[in-house]
């Protein structure tokens, strides 16, 4: 699912709120996520899953198309932990 799908969905599950109310909803939803691991907080979702941040350290990194070796400097990265709800539905037993 994109996220003009999404904003769809919610719009029609939601018809006292019109296309522009529920976007800006998504958008605030999506922007307080980002900025509570911008801040080295933490996110749950309960049923759902948790959202960090993990930190990488710096390393030498290698160019692809000339093998040459780049320094790649220490970041922090995004990182999902999907909760025991979305583990237990995403593998029901006898559903290929």
């Amino acid at each position: 699912m994109i996220r003009s799908e999404l904003i769809q969905k919610l719009a029609d599950e939601n018809p006292g709120l019109n296309l522009a109310e529920v976007e800006k909803i998504v958008d605030l939803f999506f922007r307080e996520i980002v900025d509570r691991l911008a801040s080295g907080g933490r996110v749950e979702l309960r049923g759902f899953g948790a959202f960090t941040t993990r930190a990488r350290e710096a390393r030498t990194g290698r160019n692809p198309r000339t093998g040459e070796q780049v320094p790649v400097s220490a970041k922090r990265v995004p990182y999902f932990k999907p909760g025991k709800e979305m583990r237990e539905r995403l593998n029901v037993k006898g559903e290929s």
